[in-house]
């Protein structure tokens, strides 16, 4: 996975689920990216970080979101065709990065092993599910 930044979008796997989202209207691939990490038996690092990506993308439904950059224009332009998301689609959302960060996972097993700031990772996620909890 190529890595520049600990941001929710700050890979090559987040950065291509971001790009999926050009021209849909509907929540279907966020659902559907969230829903796969749930269904894993064993969470590979590409399926968590699509499902943090896209839990990234509910936070910029809510008007919340932790990261805005180049990275994540396609994201805002994604809202404004979408309608809101349900508080139950936060709430999916935060326990999905919740599982696709767990200490035990790929993903994290990745960043401890790699040169980067580890906890840089953890804040932005931390950060991501206090903001989708919010009411």
């Amino acid at each position: 996975m190529g890595t520049w930044s600990a941001e929710p979008i700050g890979n090559d796997t987040a950065a291509d689920f971001v790009a999926e989202l050009g021209g849909q209207k509907r929540w279907t691939l966020v659902r559907a990216a969230l829903r796969v990490a749930w269904g894993a038996n064993a969470l590979d690092s590409d399926v968590a970080a699509a499902a943090i990506a896209a839990a990234e993308v509910v936070a910029h439904g809510l008007g919340r979101p932790t990261q805005s950059d180049a990275y994540t224009d396609e994201i805002e332009r994604f809202v404004g065709r979408a309608r809101r998301p349900s508080r139950r689609l936060a709430d999916r959302a935060a326990r999905t990065v919740e599982f696709a960060a767990r200490p035990d996972g790929e993903l994290a097993e990745l960043w401890a092993k790699a040169d980067a700031d580890a906890s840089a990772w953890y804040d932005a996620i931390a950060r991501l599910v206090i903001t989708l909890e919010q009411r």
